[in-house]
């Protein structure tokens, strides 16, 4: 089938090269020339594991294109999907969708013969009402069926999310819409994936019920980490004993700093005005928000404990910035509250993070160093935010020695603390004694 991807992001050109990956004729577009210039020469805009190897072997199979101009690739379409941002709206946390109703303003302009307009970006329940409302008015000629068709891609394993997904949700109730869905993702079928069929309006909801559940997830566990250090319990075999049921799984159980990235800070806040608008608050939601934002300024009081309650003329190193591994994505990240705190209470402040290149222009007054031992050398205290494969096998006995004071706040729980106490070190983790 031939595919128009509208926007090169994070969800737009994964989405886009694994469907050429499928054997679809794929033409990835946006607006932002230096991007597309990038990817025609092989550059990769976003740091994803495998992502550049998929993108270059589509392109040179002839699969997947770039290109600024739409009007081609959406003529020839039989499917185009809208995967543009749709970040929080400055001031009111409503999801910004200015981008999405631009994108449909352009397709409804463009698109021939029968078309599938498929939502890919995180929207707000009713917002393909809305698309289908834009086309009726710029083109009511037009042959289109809008459908939603949420993504689910972890940052770190998108590829393999999407090859080999739990799930694939689509909203239509058009079996037209429907026949080009189940084309468009037929290699799934070798794997048994269920394919959701739901109305739109459904399918849009499933999106912010999901990811807000598993935020509200996270946050259970890091509160049971607090009571776990006030009773003297191991949050870590806590998490393992209720995981252990399968009504709640073990996934998503793991004590630390408080969710970030690109998903859940936004989208908790959009089903938040959402579910208010509606008039059926979800105060479970709020709530979760609420602790999450605390928890952040929470881990840097931990670090201020480990160092005698005074950071003041203190250096402090910092061990990953970005909001999880294997991602560069610096939104949300806990790090963004944690570090200014540090520095807040006078700490001076050195990091490192392998793929946390942008951090560089959104936290001012930290000295930037090259390798974990930079961080550590001459450091009161060394505080583990992102929990990077490379910091899980740290040389300790020179870690050691390059600092001031052997202290580490590990707040990503990958060490133990017999073995932490037993090389000398004062060691401070998340839930545990």
């Amino acid at each position: 089938m031939r595919v128009a991807m509208i926007g090169t992001g994070y969800v737009g050109l994964v989405s886009g090269a694994c469907f050429a990956d499928f054997g679809h004729t794929v033409t990835c577009i946006d607006k932002d020339a230096s991007k597309i210039e990038q990817l025609k020469a092989g550059g990769i805009p976003i740091y994803e594991p495998g992502l550049d190897q998929l993108v270059a072997s589509n392109v040179k199979a002839g699969r997947l294109f770039f290109d600024t101009d739409a009007t081609q690739a959406i003529r020839e379409a039989d499917a185009v999907f809208i995967g543009v941002g749709t970040p929080s709206r400055r001031g009111d946390g409503y999801a910004d969708l200015s981008y999405v109703y631009a994108a449909a303003e352009e397709i409804a302009g463009l698109v021939q013969g029968f078309t599938v307009v498929v939502t890919k970006s995180t929207v707000p329940v009713g917002t393909g009402d809305e698309i289908e409302a834009i086309f009726k008015r710029v083109r009511p000629d037009a042959d289109v069926a809008i459908v939603s068709n949420p993504e689910f891609l972890r940052e770190g394993a998108a590829i393999e999310d999407f090859k080999r997904p739990d799930r694939v949700v689509v909203g239509t109730t058009d079996e037209r819409a429907q026949a080009v869905m189940r084309e468009l993702y037929r290699p799934l079928y070798l794997n048994e994936t269920p394919i959701l069929f739901t109305s739109r309006r459904t399918s849009e909801l499933i999106k912010y019920a999901a990811n807000a559940f598993l935020a509200l997830k996270i946050t259970y566990i890091n509160e049971m980490a607090d009571l776990c250090e006030a009773v003297g319990a191991d949050v870590q075999q806590v998490a393992k004993g209720i995981g252990l049921d399968g009504r709640i799984g073990g996934k998503f159980l793991n004590a630390g700093p408080g969710y970030g990235g690109s998903c859940f800070p936004k989208d908790t806040i959009a089903l938040v005005r959402t579910a208010r608008d509606a008039g059926s608050p979800v105060e479970l939601v709020e709530t979760t928000i609420k602790v999450n934002d605390e928890r952040k300024r929470a881990m840097a009081r931990k670090v201020v404990k480990a160092l005698d309650g005074d950071l003041k003329g203190k250096t402090v190193g910092v061990l990953g910035l970005t909001f999880k591994p294997n991602t560069d994505d610096m939104r949300d990240a806990p790090s963004l509250a944690i570090v200014p705190s540090l520095q807040d209470k006078g700490a001076r402040v050195q990091a490192y993070d392998p793929e946390g290149h942008e951090a560089r222009a959104l936290l001012s007054d930290v000295d930037f160093k090259d390798d974990p031992y930079a961080v550590a050398e001459g450091a009161d205290a060394l505080v583990i935010i992102t929990e990077w494969d490379q910091f899980r096998a740290l040389d300790l006995d020179r870690i050691k020695l390059l600092m001031k004071k052997p202290v580490l706040v590990d707040l990503r729980n990958i060490y133990k603390p017999a073995d932490m106490r037993a090389r000398g070190f004062q060691y401070l983790s998340v839930g545990r004694s």
